[in-house]
């Protein structure tokens, strides 16, 4: 994967930790505010389970081009 996976914005997130409680691949995590941050993007399989659980709307998957 070339280019990023995900489009977080740190700003609309509060930290819940539900989407990278949910990531099956392990490819997000929380940061010291447990705000989300994408930390193994090549592990990402943009199934897009953290974008459709994130109550702020803070993360966006990247979908691939056809």
């Amino acid at each position: 994967m070339a280019d990023k996976p995900l489009d977080i914005d740190q700003k609309s997130c509060k930290g819940c930790g539900i989407c990278y409680s949910l990531c099956p691949k392990k490819a997000i995590t929380g940061d010291i505010r447990g705000k989300v941050v994408l930390s193994a993007p090549d592990l990402c399989s943009r199934c897009g389970i953290c974008e459709s659980h994130c109550p702020d709307y803070a993360i966006f998957v990247r979908r691939e081009k056809k």
